[in-house]
Parts: C-alpha cells; sequence; structure tokens
C-alpha cells in the first residue's frame, strides 16, 4: 500500500447486467487515479450460475469470460479481452487491482452424482437428522464449453464436504458426505457459529482432499499469470480451513514475491476473533474490519444513544490498524443482503471523514457510496461532490500521527499535524447531534495559521495560538475539516 493509498470496491450488487462494467472501469482509470483512488477491488471475474451472477456463484474459475458456458460467453461484467483492457488502463495510470476470489464453494455442475451423506441440522452441523443414506447431488462438474483448456481437471463428489440438495428425494437442507477421510474441517479451523461453520451454501469445497489443494495452487498461479493483478480479496474465511489460507497465501507470496497483497473477508462483529484469526496466520494479511463497519452502523442508525467516544472500541482500526482495511458499507451490508447492516445516508459524510482522514488502516470506498446505487429502495444517490474533497484532503493534509479527542458522546475530532515531507495537516470534527465545537492542537509549528473549514460549511476562520491549539467548530450532524488556508491558496 502506498502512503495515504485508498482503495475503491468497484461494484454492488445491484450493477445492470449488460457486460458494460470492465468497460465503464478502463473509461474511468484516469478520473479514479487523479481522484487518488491507489487501488481497485474487482468483482468476481469467472464465470458464475448464469450471466446474471454477481460471481459469488462460482461455476468455472478458469473461465473469465471467454467461453459458451452455463448460456452467455460473457460474463455479467462482460468479456475476458474486456477484463484485461481494464486492468490494463489501471496499471497505466498506477493503480493496482485486487481481484475477489472465491474459494469456499462451486456451484451449477454440469452432471448429479450419487454418494453416501448424512442429512445434518443447519443451527449445529455436528448434529445428525438423519442416518447415512444414498442421496443425488450436483457435484460433476466437466465445463464441457471449456473443452479442458487451461486445466483438464474435473470435478467429483469427493472433492466436496457437503451439499444443499438431494435430487433423489426432492429435499434442501445441509447433507455432509460421507466417505473415506470425508467430514467437515476441524472445529478450531473455522468459524465455531451452527457448532461448525464449514458449510455455507451450494458444494462446499473439501480441502482435505490433496487433489483439491494442488489444483487451487495451480489455477492461482495461472489466474495471477493471466490477469496480473496485485492482490487478492479472499472471500468467506472463517468457512475455509485456516490452514488451508496460510498455505495458499505462502505458495502465492512464494511465486509472486512478499509485496502481492492479501485482504481476508471474515464476517465477525467480535473483533478478538479476528485477532485470534490473524494471530493464527502469523499477521500475514489484511483483514476487513466488520466490527468498525458495525460501530459506524449503530451510530448511523441511534445516534442520540449511541457514545461516539466509544466508536473505535473494539475495532482492529483501535487494535491492530496495521492490518485494517476500513469500509462503510460493502456489497453484503446494503439493504437487501442477508448481513444488511446499511449505514445511514446522512453519516456516511462523517463515517468517510474518518476513515479517510485518521491515520489508522487502508481505507475502502464502497462503489455506490460515490456513483449511487442501483437499487429502487436505496434512496441514496451517493455523494461525489464530498467524498472528492475528503480524497483531495487526504492527499494535501491528511499527514502525520493522528491525535484523537473522544471526550464527547456526540462530537469528537482528531488533529494531523504533518510530517518532516508534508509540513502541513488538519483538524476533524463531527457531530451526530447539535452544533458543536472542540478545542484540539495541530501542533506548535502551526501557530499563528489561519485555518478554515476545506468542506464548505463553516464560514468563520480560525487562528491557531502559540501553542499550536484552536477551537474547531462543526454544524449539526456534519462534519468540518480545517486545514491551513495558505496552503489552498498556494
Amino acid at each position: 500500500m502506498s502512503l495515504n493509498g485508498t482503495m475503491m470496491q468497484y461494484f454492488e450488487w445491484d450493477l445492470p447486467n449488460d457486460g458494460k462494467h470492465w468497460q465503464r472501469l478502463r473509461d474511468d482509470a484516469k478520473h479514479l487515479s487523479e481522484k487518488g483512488i491507489t487501488a481497485v477491488w474487482i468483482p468476481p471475474c469467472f464465470k458464475g450460475t448464469s450471466q446474471e451472477d454477481v460471481g459469488y456463484g462460482v461455476y468455472d474459475l478458469y473461465d473469465l469470460g471467454e467461453f459458451k458456458q452455463k448460456g452467455t460467453t460473457r460474463t455479467k461484467y462482460g468479456t475476458k479481452e474486456e477484463l484485461h483492457e481494464a486492468i490494463d488502463a489501471l496499471h497505466e495510470y498506477g493503480i493496482q487491482v485486487y481481484a475477489d476470489v472465491v474459494l469456499n464453494h462451486k456451484a451449477a455442475a454440469d452432471e448429479t452424482e450419487s454418494f453416501q451423506a448424512i442429512q445434518v441440522d443447519e443451527n449445529d452441523r455436528h448434529k445428525a437428522i438423519s442416518e447415512e443414506h444414498e442421496i443425488e447431488g450436483w457435484t460433476h462438474f466437466q465445463f464441457p464449453g471449456r473443452e479442458r483448456k487451461y486445466s483438464d481437471f474435473e470435478w467429483h463428489w469427493y472433492h466436496f464436504s457437503g451439499v444443499s440438495r438431494d435430487e433423489k428425494l426432492d429435499t434442501e437442507g445441509i447433507f455432509q458426505i460421507v466417505g473415506e477421510g470425508k467430514g467437515w474441517a476441524d472445529d478450531d479451523e473455522v468459524s465455531d457459529e451452527f457448532g461448525n461453520y464449514d458449510y455455507l451454501m451450494f458444494a462446499d469445497i473439501d480441502y482435505g482432499h490433496e487433489e483439491i489443494l494442488e489444483e487451487t495452487k495451480q489455477w492461482l498461479k495461472w489466474f495471477i499469470n493471466e490477469t496480473g493483478i496485485d492482490g487478492i480479496r479472499l472471500d468467506a474465511v472463517k468457512h475455509i480451513k485456516s490452514s488451508v489460507i496460510n498455505e495458499l497465501v505462502d505458495y502465492v507470496r512464494t511465486e509472486f514475491g512478499e509485496d502481492f497483497f492479501f485482504v481476508a473477508e471474515y464476517w465477525e462483529q467480535d473483533t478478538e476473533v479476528l485477532e485470534q484469526y490473524l494471530e493464527k496466520q502469523d499477521f500475514d494479511f489484511s483483514m476487513m474490519d466488520v466490527g468498525f463497519h458495525y460501530a459506524l452502523h449503530e451510530a448511523s442508525v441511534d445516534p442520540k444513544n449511541f457514545d461516539l467516544a466509544k466508536l473505535f472500541d473494539g475495532t482492529l482500526y483501535r487494535n491492530d490498524a496495521r492490518y485494517a482495511v476500513t469500509f462503510v458499507d460493502n456489497h453484503d451490508s446494503q439493504p437487501g443482503q442477508s448481513l444488511e447492516s446499511f449505514v445511514k445516508p446522512w453519516f456516511k459524510p462523517l463515517a468517510y471523514g474518518i476513515i479517510l482522514l485518521s491515520s489508522y488502516g487502508y481505507p475502502c470506498l464502497y462503489y455506490p457510496d460515490y456513483y449511487g446505487y442501483q437499487a429502487k429502495d436505496i434512496d441514496y444517490n451517493g455523494n461525489q461532490e464530498l467524498i472528492d474533497k475528503l480524497l483531495y484532503i487526504r492527499q494535501q493534509f491528511a499527514y502525520g500521527e493522528t491525535a484523537r479527542y473522544l471526550d464527547d458522546a456526540s462530537c469528537i475530532g482528531f488533529t494531523r499535524s504533518g510530517d518532516d515531507d508534508h509540513p502541513v495537516g488538519c483538524a476533524v470534527v463531527i457531530s451526530t447531534t447539535e452544533e458543536n465545537q472542540k478545542e484540539m492542537n495541530v501542533g506548535s509549528l502551526h501557530a499563528g495559521e489561519t485555518y478554515i473549514d476545506v468542506i464548505g460549511y463553516r464560514k468563520e476562520e480560525v487562528t491557531i495560538d502559540e501553542n499550536g491549539s484552536a477551537v474547531f467548530a462543526v454544524d449539526a450532524t456534519s462534519i468540518s475539516v480545517w486545514v491551513p488556508k495558505k496552503k489552498l491558496e498556494e
């Protein structure tokens, strides 16, 4: 990550199925670079269950929009050639590309197979609710449209640990596949929700099978060489053996260098669980700061009763900021999704001010918070103008250590006093209730300087005293960012 690097998640659930997204991204590369975006997280770019698939219903990892499979050649986002063009354009403007990689499951198999299984309780996957019996499930993946190009590997029932449907009896549920060496991952290797959260959806991949581990490594090597990506967002790691994630990360770093970026998505509000996972992984990659997202959500939903001074308590942002990818919302948290925890629109400018202007974490901007949501039931068109201002401030003024002022339940602030290479700074104040103000220090090197609110909400000017302190105001339910006036006039 570069100094003051900023990632953008360049997709959402409700993008139109027009096959134009890679083209939009390609054409947007110059603009993103000019605004200070240094990395783009792209959606799953391989063939899913259908053309409509957002990408998490994985069918063929080797099909990046090249073969006629599942009724389409292109993915929802476009063709393989257009994907290459988008990545090349981003690289041309110095923007890294992080691919969303889904390794937990496969979907939409080509044929069914018969095998032995036990149906388990969905709320306790250790509890059997049937005897062992023969079922019929969608587990045979041949990829006929690809005709063995890139890989001749075929998937069979013994490569999976569970499925969600018995076609023989037309029954939905969770069916644990039975056989030599079969079973869920060890409890300490996956999340302990539902007793053991190895199984999530579709046909669950069994990484206890050595063939699968080797095939996954070969695919990763092919995929990175094929696309030229700079990093990977690992989807749903709480459902995959932690030792496997460790081995795959080590493999990629050995092949492509220690600077290859990884961020893992482990959806868990309890940050202690994330910290334990990081420790188990030898602190070898970043993680999405889910706990901090939920804190932002709660502050936006009930501002009068939320203690803003405790906003950072129990977050990676506070405890392990080096590993935290901070985000306001993402595709899982937006309305209509199973993990819905949407940050209310009024609070988004405040939330982005926090993650973009502090020195903690690696901030990730969500595509529709910038460009607007496609879903008709989400009444928010994004706030590109304000986020552009925050991105500008991040590049020009957000340097040096963060000094936080967390002494009020509804009004907090922080300052950046600059560093040797960037002798500037800023003072950020947010309020979730009424108009307020906060005395803060920006460093004695700024004594006598005049500060103004670069956001433009407050019109007065503030003079920094001989000790580097001043009183900085903020409007009700708002954010103000105070910076040296002379710097803006240069």
